[in-house]
């Protein structure tokens, strides 16, 4: 065993010591010891039943014959950090929870890892970590919220919360009705109840074969969600004992699969970022054109919050993700020889799964559109590309063209949405946002859940260099790149400038002539960086483009 080097023999008589000094026996030491990597906090309303989650899997760990040792991964919960400089320190998390792991996993030497994250960065933070460490690795996510419900029955969400907001400041809610949102929108724990970035990103590890059925939509408050707890735990021991690792299930089809899956189901933006900084890790690289490509083919099958009024709890009562692939597969749109953490291959894993639920889950013959819901827009304004969540678009700004209103920061813009300085035809665009030039890449909902929240979402888009939320609708681009603070053409927009947006081309165009843009870059002077010192500051020197996946290097 990988964990002999740490209890084994006489030399590791001193090793052994320090794991009596932890209450451990020489019988347990005898079993395998498994790593179980836990998010639990107190802050993240997804992460604060991940300790009930955890002795679960530690339960079925022993069942099987394994001893089950914890240690924590970090969270942050991206809805208390919207909005101000906290976000800065969202994306940044990622590769902390990913250096973190490593670190705690090489130096105990476990034979097997069970990771227990649930929120946007911990996901990927910790597929990230799997694919670097690569012993026996499953995945046990925390599970979705419940929807809320309105007092007048209506089911709601953040996205909701966020766009009343807006309806506030544009005078079609008062606060009371801002407070009605506000107790209603998160009614338990759970990563947020729409196709948000958490639950795509769990959704994924389903589809990519690293968590079992129900990791992503099963939700956090079922008891069901403490049985897949157990089962992961027992899984562990099986994927030991045959020594089966994550780089032998994250392959470069099962990414593929995975990322027609996104696509069918309409999931985050974010996971433009994250699929490919994890297979990165995997040495498998991803890039956003292979993206286009399998959205080309892809159709989308379910509308989920922000892009529709389902939920995740919906979800999984119509088949969950499982019952996704299996329509997929009716056309042969997924690989299924590849090797899951079940220790069958997907197609195995599909055999009498069904979709229970036409309507959530459109057949794969009737689907919303014929095509993916991400797209990656290329142009001189990108490229390199920029990324909109299709699925979320009214049809009247599928095509728009527009004057530029260009702000430097996130709070710039607000202040003018805010203000009533936005009208119908606008392109919002916000630069020095990226992963280098925030430092960070905020995610910014207040702008956008501002402007669909005054009735504005079919006739304003907006730009930017940083990201959205999966909670973010509407004609939102992102990720633009060659980001401002590169010298991406974003850097050279000037107010009134027309933009060209073709979603169905996959087109953005910035509508300045050639010689002019060459005028403007070469009077260009970066901006000093907003932040100087600490972690962000050696961040910004590390980070790549945002269409490498804001890798570190």
């Amino acid at each position: 065993m990988r964990s002999d080097h740490v209890k084994k023999g006489v030399p590791t008589a001193p090793n052994r010591s320090l794991f009596y000094a932890l209450g451990y026996t020489k019988e347990e030491l005898e079993r395998p010891l498994i790593g179980v990597v836990c998010s639990y906090n107190e802050i993240v309303p997804g992460h604060m039943n991940l300790d009930k989650i955890a002795e679960a899997v530690k339960a079925g760990v022993r069942a099987a014959g394994g001893t089950p040792i914890e240690f924590p991964a970090i969270a942050v919960c991206d809805g208390i950090a919207m909005g101000h400089v906290g976000m800065k320190y969202s994306l940044v998390t990622r590769d902390l929870i990913a250096d973190s792991t490593e670190a705690m996993a090489m130096a105990h030497q476990f034979d097997g890892l069970v990771m227990i994250p649930n929120c946007d960065k911990n996901v990927p933070g910790l597929l990230m970590a799997a694919a670097r460490v690569n012993i026996p690795t499953i995945f046990c996510s925390g599970g979705p919220m419940l929807a809320g419900r309105l007092n007048d029955g209506r089911r709601t969400c953040l996205s909701h919360m966020f766009e009343a907001v807006g309806g506030y400041y544009a005078g079609k809610l008062d606060e009371a009705g801002v407070e009605e949102y506000e107790n209603s929108a998160c009614p338990t724990c759970g990563s947020c109840s729409g196709m948000y970035t958490a639950n795509s990103m769990n959704c994924l590890t389903e589809a990519i074969g690293m968590g079992l059925k129900g990791n992503g939509t099963i939700p956090a408050v079922w008891s069901a969600r403490l049985r897949l707890a157990k089962h992961a735990g027992m899984q562990i021991m099986e994927l030991v004992k045959r020594d089966i690792k994550p780089r032998d299930i994250m392959t470069e089809a099962a990414f593929h699969n995975a990322e027609t899956v996104d696509m069918a189901l309409g999931c985050s933006t974010n996971t433009m970022l994250h699929l490919p900084a994890i297979a990165h890790e995997c040495g498998i690289e991803l890039d956003l054109d292979m993206s286009n490509e399998i959205s080309s083919k892809t159709p989308n099958l379910c509308h989920l919050a922000p892009a529709g009024d389902t939920y995740m709890e919906d979800l999984e009562g119509a088949g969950g993700v499982h019952a996704v692939m299996m329509e997929l597969n009716k056309k042969g749109l997924l690989d299924t020889s590849v090797m899951t953490c079940t220790g069958k291959t997907l197609g195995e894993n599909l055999e009498g799964v069904v979709n229970r639920d036409h309507n959530l889950i459109r057949p794969i013959d009737n689907p919303y559109s014929a095509d993916g819901g991400i797209a990656v827009l290329k142009g001189n304004l990108a490229p390199e590309g920029c990324v909109v969540k299709r699925s979320a678009v009214a049809p009247e700004m599928m095509r728009h063209q527009g004057p530029a209103r260009v702000f430097n920061s996130e709070e710039e813009a607000i202040e003018a949405i805010y203000a009533g300085k936005i009208v119908a035809g606008d392109v919002v665009v916000i630069r020095y946002e990226g992963p280098k030039g925030g430092p960070g890449m905020r995610e910014m909902l207040n702008p956008t859940s501002a402007i669909a929240g005054m009735g504005l979402d079919k006739d304003v888009a907006l730009i930017t260099d940083g990201r959205f939320s999966g909670a973010t609708r509407g004609a939102s681009i992102g990720h633009v790149c060659p980001e401002a603070a590169q010298g991406g053409t974003i850097a050279f927009v000037e107010e009134g400038d027309q933009i060209s947006i073709d979603i169905p081309s996959c087109s953005i165009q910035l509508l300045v002539d050639d010689e002019t843009l060459a005028a403007r870059k070469a009077a260009w002077v970066c901006p000093e960086p907003k932040i100087k010192t600490g972690y962000l500051a050696r961040y910004a020197k590390l980070v790549t483009s945002a269409a490498r996946g804001a890798v570190l290097e």
